[in-house]
């Protein structure tokens, strides 16, 4: 009963935290019910709550979604924004429940994000370093997904930055960019790599973004597009081994730059610790590009630290999705 208890914590805390999707808000709290009473969420969640960091309540609401997405809940669809319906929270529920009854696959599956938004907080980092270092970026990005944010440089940002006709349109506030910035690589690494050019793929990043957020939906469908004719590598690996080995590499006249946006959670301590000693101990010039939120708290910030000498800053503050992005330095 102690675990029913602390897994409908879970989703009552991802409900409270999720002010931006009143859906979804709506759909984690009525799920933190329906555990404690041993409903059908219980009965699903059964030997899928997971260790912590691995998010069962996104894991649950991302393999609905994907039903919902791929036209296999049908009940459910007319309250799923995502596929034009309207989500009534009194009406949704029974037929959520129903779904959730009937048997929900993927439920240990990894949770995938890629939050193309995160660009947005990251973009003053890749500029910072093009300005210090004056070297095309060797991008190698940790828990890189489909890798999306590899393709940063083919988003437009305001008015500021980026192909004007770009099917991904971000918002940043005035920051110092460089015009000669250059990407000579695009790698990076995930232990569950997913295919951007293929169908399955496509399902599997769309169903994790909240379905009353038609702006993500639109972002991800554009860099999707993106993605289909800029090439990027993502590897199937340990962020640790591929990071100490990419560093130990000829950059070739290019500065390596490792970077990863809200995945520190999903390591361990130990793997947290020997992933940044990978990088600190590594030789020649380089950075180090971050978006995480600071410990203990629910702020999440962009961090840069570059080689030689290993200068540390805190360049801004962003919302965990990238956005209002507020510049910290001059």
């Amino acid at each position: 009963m102690i675990e029913w208890k602390a897994l409908a914590d879970r989703f009552g805390r991802y409900g409270a935290s999720m002010a931006s999707s009143p859906m979804y808000a709506d759909l984690m709290s009525r799920c933190a019910l329906d555990i404690v009473r041993g409903g059908p969420v219980a009965r699903a969640m059964a030997g899928h709550e997971g260790a912590p960091g691995s998010a069962p309540p996104m894991r649950l609401l991302g393999a609905v979604h994907r039903l919902v997405l791929s036209e296999r809940a049908p009940g459910l669809a007319p309250f799923y924004p995502s596929v034009g319906g309207v989500y009534d929270g009194d009406r949704a529920w029974p037929a959520f429940l129903a779904v959730v009854s009937a048997g929900v696959a993927g439920l240990d599956r990894t949770v995938q994000t890629n939050e193309v938004g995160r660009a947005a907080a990251l973009l003053g980092g890749f500029h910072a370093v093009s300005l210090a270092y004056r070297q095309p970026l060797r991008l190698l990005e940790v828990g890189a997904s489909a890798g999306l944010l590899l393709r940063f440089d083919s988003y437009r940002y305001g008015n500021a930055w980026g192909p004007a006709d770009s099917p991904v349109r971000l918002a940043v506030p005035a920051m110092p960019l460089d015009p000669t910035l250059r990407v000579a690589e695009r790698r990076g690494c995930d232990r569950s790599p997913v295919d951007p050019a293929s169908e399955e793929g496509r399902l599997t990043l769309l169903s994790y973004v909240w379905a009353d957020q038609l702006g993500r939906i639109e972002r991800l469908r554009g860099a999707l597009d993106v993605a289909a004719r800029v090439p990027a590598v993502v590897d199937e690996a340990d962020a640790v081994e591929w990071v100490r080995a990419r560093l130990a590499e000829d950059p070739g006249g290019a500065v390596p730059v490792v970077y990863h946006s809200v995945v520190m959670q999903y390591l361990a301590p130990e793997a947290r610790a020997a992933f940044a000693a990978a990088v600190v101990e590594a030789d020649g010039p380089r950075a180090w590009l971050r978006f995480e939120p600071v410990e203990g708290t629910h702020t999440f910030v962009v961090t840069l630290t570059t080689w030689p000498g290993g200068e540390e800053r805190v360049l801004a503050e962003a919302h965990p999705h990238g956005y209002d992005v507020r510049w910290l330095t001059t």
